[in-house]
């Protein structure tokens, strides 16, 4: 029998570059008054580790990682792994109020905003695509059998530990790509599934780790390979948990509210790009014909629609009612969860404040060439991304000063670092990190 008393707490946070950081304590010492400090700076990290010039943060300054007791979930079953809890924190001011440039706060903020200003509650899930990158050089067939068992004894293992956890594992399957796999668990609460996003990445790579594998999330891992990347499923509900998205007599059978919420994402979606697409290789993914998407639009089960109006399953006579719900599928590993969904839902808000005309809903595939050819075009690089951001006053007002000072910094450090190296090079460079 494991001694609880000699495991640890990790409380967590995940910044800009969506790495997952934080400190410890032993969990016998944890209560509700515990809190770990922290730095300003620390935001300022990029993905390759270092912090990035010219940041709005010195040397100078604290803060506090307060833990949300509700997010507390304990990991346990990685191989040669002691248990863990992993408690997800809000960064603090020291004096206990909110440092505006908290993430995870930014999400929070947003979920209050729907729920006072139209009592809205949003419920979400995210799907997690990755790769192998320890697997033999041959490749088994897409979906198949053999692609499964060649993941196992990981696979099983990997949907224990979220079992173990509470984090309602659906499916685990190989994906079409190369050694390609995806997991998949239950939708919840707007918050809550940005945190389950990030314990399934970390737990994911971990059982890979412990197995002697390595993993990687990357939008990208060989320039004109199969794309990878991270869906967002969520739903618009009252406040007593009835979905608002279901309307017989609409096109998609959308609701008017919901058509309305989705034509913010799509009309922002250009600008939000350096958000939920913010690598320099994520827009090797975002281009036609890669299952993914290069304009902005709502679409009927199009897999190469931006915002994709879910199938349903109706087998038996289920009731589709609660079940449609919107996929947002642009963006990548290197989007944080909380300002991923904290940007969708903000954008979606923005449909409902500006009375927007429901987005129109695409049927069938694209032709770029004719009918579709003027669907709004997402930009083709992360430099035209980061342009679009700061040019939109609505999607750039959402941030401090600080806040997009510091992620301008980070994402052209990242430029710089990477502009002399091939495609192949910046694979690998990314493949490492995610």
């Amino acid at each position: 029998m494991t001694n609880t008393t000699d495991e640890l707490i990790f409380l967590a946070t995940t910044d800009i570059a969506a790495v997952t950081k934080g400190r410890a304590m032993r969990l016998a010492d944890f209560n509700r008054d515990s809190s770990l400090g922290w730095v300003p700076a620390n935001l300022g990290i990029g993905p390759f580790g270092h912090i990035a010039e010219g940041i709005p943060f010195g040397s100078s300054g604290d803060l506090r990682l307060k833990p949300d007791h509700s997010s507390l979930t304990r990991i346990d079953g990685i191989p040669n792994q002691p248990p863990v809890s992993i408690a997800f924190a809000d960064i603090v001011e020291t004096d206990g109020s909110p440092w505006k440039n908290c993430p995870r706060n930014f999400l929070r903020k947003v979920i209050e905003d729907l729920r006072t200003e139209y009592g809205l509650g949003v419920e979400a899930a995210f799907e997690h695509e990755f790769t192998d990158m320890s697997a033999p050089s041959t490749p088994t067939h897409p979906f198949s059998l053999a692609a499964f068992r060649d993941a196992e004894p990981i696979g099983s293992e990997v949907m224990a530990t979220f079992a173990r956890a509470g984090m309602d594992p659906e499916c685990w399957l190989p994906e079409y790509g190369p050694h390609q796999y995806e997991v998949t668990v239950g939708r919840t609460d707007a918050l809550a599934a940005a945190d389950r996003a990030i314990l399934v990445r970390d737990t994911v790579r971990a059982h890979y780790t412990a197995r002697g594998r390595k993993v990687s999330f990357s939008p990208v891992v060989t320039p004109g390979g199969d794309g990878t990347g991270v869906h967002v499923h969520f739903g618009l509900d009252d406040l007593d948990g009835n979905s608002l998205v279901f309307d017989g007599s609409q096109p998609g059978r959308v609701s008017e509210l919901a058509a309305r919420f989705a034509a913010g994402i799509v009309r922002y979606a250009p600008a939000m790009a350096a958000l939920y697409a913010p690598l320099l290789i994520s827009y090797q993914r975002l281009i036609p014909n890669k299952w993914s998407t290069a304009r902005a639009f709502l679409g009927l089960q199009n897999r190469e629609a931006l915002l994709r109006i879910a199938p349903t399953n109706e087998i038996d006579g289920r009731d589709p009612k609660s079940q449609l719900h919107f996929e947002f599928r642009g963006a990548d590993i290197g989007a944080n969860p909380w300002l991923l969904l904290g940007s969708l839902l903000r954008a979606g808000l923005e449909g409902l404040r500006q009375n927007l005309d429901p987005a129109p809903v695409i049927e069938g595939d694209l032709d770029l060439d004719g009918k579709h050819s003027d669907l709004a075009e997402l930009p083709a690089s992360l430099d035209e991304a980061l342009t679009a951001l700061m040019a939109d006053k609505t999607v750039s007002g959402w941030f401090s000063t600080e806040f997009l000072q510091t992620f301008l910094a980070i994402k052209r450090d990242e430029i710089a670092h990477l502009k002399d190296h091939s495609m192949t090079e910046q694979c690998e460079a990314y493949s490492n990190v995610y």
